[in-house]
């Protein structure tokens, strides 16, 4: 996706103190953070913020923390927050492959991977989050019986992501091939998942817990 520069985002993150531009000094620290002992959940990937704004106000009791890299992004995620007053939503700017040196073991309970780029050559597998390099760091701060909840409009990302979890000690709790018509409740939906259901492309979803000690 290519993004049009806009030069005053980064500017009114920098003015926010629920934009987290230093992660790593909260490793082991992020209740701290948010000042209370709720469950922190990601997402990845985050975009515009629809998904994880509506997450946030359904929930007042769960720390939620937006990641992406693109400040012309993440400005439209933070005025989600402050015009719902969503004082238990974090934002952190940076490259999700560093996402291993961010928190500390069992201090996340639960990640969202909305509509990740599929990566199809093969070559650029590895860039896939849900790709083994990426589900083992994921695993190492996740909570025991902590989630990845999964969506896609992809499907041999989808068939692929399946087997990545699978080798990687992660048990499956729940599949589907087509979201809405799954008898899953409280789905909310993303921007992206609008526009695909809106051309006809059935949404695949998962949610994997971690049950084995490695």
């Amino acid at each position: 996706m290519r993004l049009r520069k806009k030069p005053w985002a980064k500017p009114e993150l920098e003015k926010d103190n629920k934009v987290i531009f230093n992660p790593s000094e909260f490793q082991g620290k992020w209740n701290e953070c948010f000042n209370n002992d709720f469950p922190i959940h990601l997402e990845l990937g985050c975009g515009r913020g629809s998904f994880i704004a509506q997450l946030a106000k359904l929930n007042p009791k769960i720390n939620y923390i937006a990641i992406d890299i693109h400040p012309e992004l993440l400005v439209y995620v933070l005025r989600k927050a402050n015009e719902n007053k969503l004082t238990h939503l974090r934002i952190i700017p940076m490259y999700i492959e560093n996402i291993g040196d961010i928190f500390a073991p069992d201090e996340i309970e639960k990640i969202y991977i909305n509509f990740c780029n599929p990566w199809p050559n093969k070559r650029h597998h590895k860039r896939r989050l849900t790709h083994p390099n990426f589900l083992k760091m994921y695993y190492r701060f996740l909570k025991e019986n902590g989630e990845v909840w999964l969506k896609t409009d992809d499907e041999i990302l989808f068939a692929d992501s399946l087997e990545y979890f699978q080798s990687q000690g992660f048990n499956e709790v729940f599949r589907t091939y087509n979201l809405h018509q799954s008898d899953f409740k409280g789905n909310i939906m993303t921007e992206y998942e609008e526009k695909f259901l809106e051309q006809g492309i059935q949404i695949k979803s998962a949610q994997f817990c971690k049950v084995d000690v490695h």
